[in-house]
C-alpha cells in the first residue's frame, strides 16, 4: 500500500455542519491534522478585512492554508480543511500540491434553506451568520459548482454522523483531478 496521504476539503455555506463533520472525519486517521480556515483567517489581527470582500485577504488565507497543508503532509499526516471553499479555490490548492503524493477530496455539504437557518440559530449568538448563510448558498449555486461534489445533509441527524463520514471516505466523486498532474 502507498504512503499516499489525503486532503479532505469540507466546504459549504454556514450552518451545514462543516465543523462537526470535519472534527469527526479527522478522527478517522491515525496521523491527521485539522485546519480551520476561520482560525487561519483570524490569525491576521490588525488590518484584517473580511475575506469575501477582499481578494487580497482571501489570497493570504489560502496561501497560509496551503503552507500548513504542505507541512502536515510532509510530516505524514492526512489533512482535513474546514472552510467555506469554492471549487476554484479547491482546484488551486490541488494544483499547488501536485509535487506531493496526496489525493485531494472536495466535499460541499448542503442542506435546504430552513435547516441551514435552524442550525445557525443553535450557535452561540456571536457566531451566528444569519442572512450570510443564505447569501453563501446563492454564491455556491452561482459559482459553477460541479454537483458531484455535493453531499446533502438535510436528512441526517447528528446521530448519523458516521454515515456521513463513510459517504465522504468512500465516494470517488469527491476526488479532484489536477489539471497539471501528469501521472
Amino acid at each position: 500500500m502507498s504512503n499516499q496521504k489525503s486532503v479532505y476539503i469540507v466546504s459549504g455555506p454556514a450552518g451545514v455542519g462543516k465543523s462537526t463533520t470535519s472534527n469527526e472525519l479527522v478522527k478517522q486517521f491515525k496521523n491527521s491534522a485539522y485546519i480551520s480556515g476561520d482560525y487561519v483567517s483570524h490569525m491576521h489581527i490588525n488590518g484584517r478585512e473580511k475575506p469575501w470582500k477582499s481578494e487580497k485577504e482571501n489570497e493570504l488565507i489560502w496561501n497560509n492554508i496551503l503552507s500548513l497543508t504542505r507541512n502536515f503532509l510532509l510530516y505524514g499526516n492526512n489533512v482535513v480543511i474546514d472552510f467555506v471553499t469554492f471549487q476554484n479555490e479547491a482546484e488551486w490548492l490541488n494544483d499547488n500540491l501536485t509535487d506531493l503524493d496526496c489525493t485531494i477530496f472536495y466535499i460541499v455539504l448542503w442542506a435546504n434553506d430552513h435547516i441551514v437557518i435552524d442550525r445557525d440559530s443553535l450557535r452561540k449568538p456571536e457566531n451566528r451568520m444569519g442572512e450570510r448563510c443564505l447569501t453563501l448558498m446563492e454564491e455556491f449555486k452561482d459559482s459553477g459548482l460541479n454537483e458531484r461534489h455535493l453531499l446533502d445533509t438535510s436528512h441526517y441527524s447528528s446521530d448519523e454522523m458516521m454515515s456521513i463520514i463513510n459517504l465522504i471516505m468512500n465516494n470517488e466523486n469527491y476526488k479532484l483531478i489536477s489539471k497539471t498532474k501528469t501521472k
